[in-house]
């Protein structure tokens, strides 16, 4: 199998993987960032909610980093920010799969109960969403619908899942970017970019076949990963 070529990006950056609501391990994240990385931009690759106790305080806490500095700080869509959007949009087809995937989780942060009674009554499931609505606050809701599928610098491209490696990065559909294709992990790309990503769970961070997966399941393994990309280099920093 032939080689990828090196990482090439315009400039050094960092990558960080999937929080899922650990506040706690994005504060312990940020002076290993800056002892290391200090003052490169930085991409997260979404999930920020579900399934740790601290969304809201997350989801604040990258608000807050994006308005302080939008030009050096990127936050993709995961495909929990679309599930949790997918709610506030139609309640009653998508409440059970959010909650099943940690979504009882990010209500708690947010002071919200559970739907009473069975999932399947629609109106306790649209009091769970007017009272979400109402915790959240439009600014966070517009904030979440704004984030973008994909970053790139040089070679290099940032997305929350995957990518279909028979297409073009600029050709990726939404449903692939957010939730991944069976043949990402399998067959390298043929174009030159490599893809760094979340959302599948790895024991530890991986470079091979033009892929970069730094997912390191940090809401049960207390590991938050962070990837430095610099011309021809991949290195981690971990909680």
């Amino acid at each position: 199998m032939e080689e990828p070529p090196p990482v090439l990006p315009d400039q050094p950056f960092v990558a960080i993987g999937d929080v899922h609501g650990r506040a706690d391990l994005l504060h312990a994240l940020d002076p290993l960032i800056e002892a290391q990385a200090n003052g490169l931009p930085v991409v997260f690759l979404g999930d920020y909610v579900d399934r740790g106790d601290h969304s809201r305080e997350v989801v604040k806490m990258l608000m807050s980093a994006t308005a302080h500095d939008p030009l050096r700080i990127t936050c993709l869509m995961g495909n929990h920010e679309r599930m949790m959007l997918d709610v506030l949009d139609e309640p009653e087809t998508h409440t059970a799969r959010w909650l099943r995937n940690g979504g009882l989780q990010t209500l708690a942060s947010f002071g919200v109960p559970s739907p009473q009674g069975r999932l399947n009554d629609i109106d306790a499931v649209f009091d769970m969403r007017a009272a979400l609505i109402e915790a959240m606050g439009p600014a966070m809701i517009d904030w979440l619908r704004a984030r973008p599928l994909t970053w790139q610098s040089g070679n290099v491209w940032a997305v929350h899942a995957g990518a279909d490696p028979a297409e073009p990065m600029a050709a990726q559909a939404e449903d692939v970017l957010l939730w991944g294709h069976p043949a990402f992990r399998k067959e390298p790309r043929t174009d030159g970019q490599w893809v760094i990503h979340g959302h599948t769970i790895v024991d530890a961070p991986q470079v091979s076949g033009g892929r970069i997966a730094i997912d390191t399941g940090a809401y049960a393994t207390a590991r938050l990963t962070a990837a430095i990309v610099r011309d021809g280099d991949v290195t981690f920093l971990q909680t």
